[in-house]
């Protein structure tokens, strides 16, 4: 678990956040925060607005109200591509990764998105571009071993067993050089194992400075990485506070700890 949180600004506020379709309610009146430093994981039933935050925060939806503030600036109306420009890199329930390229092209393509080389320094081959390019295959390299597939660089991204694939994605955000990241399950289809070694990953990427913000049905690993926890349900924040007062909250246990969480994962 995280040792590092450091006092002051949130790195990301979520201040009254309502989303509606049509008439459905997908959450009502949402507020919480994310320290810097901190991994905090957003958990609760299937349904319960989990997945429609993440998706208001990257970008990828609108708010019916309220606002996102990342790192004091204000992300409501700013488009998914300029959100993870800021800073703010997420991944995806279903895995979103290049499967017909090799397991090192996929997180090249990752480092060149964000590589400030201009289209015709890189037509013209011009010198400081060919070292850069070095520079960019060695942060593969370096990339890959950290999250465990240093060995998988020349197979096809597509051949992975699923569980490496979702490696392959924390791989390719971190190439995006995140100071936010947000993991919609991540560890989703992973056996224990492999679990096991995903929640050292993550203690791993906390480390280097990279604040987490989590959604993940696995308690186990919630449980034992987590920071905070906050506990939504029909939309609504019923609990915000460290994994231990969460495993005790009645109102959780009823919610969602009593029954479909996957504990022993």
């Amino acid at each position: 678990m995280n040792t590092h949180s450091m006092a002051g600004s949130p790195v990301l506020a979520v201040n009254n956040l309502a989303v509606h379709f049509g008439g459905l309610v997908a959450i009502s009146d949402a507020s919480f925060a994310v320290d810097e430093g901190e991994i905090v994981s957003l958990i609760g039933p299937n349904g319960a607005g989990k997945t429609t935050a993440f998706n208001v925060i990257s970008g990828f939806l609108r708010a019916t109200q309220g606002e996102i503030v990342y790192r004091g600036q204000r992300l409501n109306g700013l488009r998914p591509h300029e959100i993870a420009e800021a800073g703010l890199v997420r991944t995806f329930q279903k895995t979103s990764i290049f499967g017909n390229n090799t397991v090192f092209e996929n997180v090249l393509i990752g480092l060149h998105r964000v590589s400030a080389a201009s289209t015709w320094e890189t037509l013209l081959a011009l010198p400081k571009v060919r070292r850069r390019e070095r520079q960019l295959r060695d942060e593969v390299r370096e990339i890959l071993d950290f999250v465990g597939l240093g060995h998988r660089g020349e197979e096809l991204a597509g051949s992975l067993a699923y569980g490496e694939q979702r490696l392959l994605e924390i791989a390719v955000a971190l190439a995006a050089k995140p100071s936010l990241l947000l993991l919609d399950e991540p560890a989703c289809g992973m056996n224990p194992t492999e679990a096991l070694s995903f929640r050292k990953l993550l203690s791993s990427i906390s480390e280097r400075r990279i604040t987490i913000l989590l959604v993940e049905h696995n308690m186990r690993m919630v449980m034992g990485v987590s920071d905070r926890v906050v506990v939504l349900n029909h939309g609504k924040i019923i609990a915000n506070g460290p994994p231990a007062e969460i495993q005790k909250n009645p109102e959780v246990v009823r919610a969602y700890l009593g029954h479909g969480a996957q504990k022993h994962a």
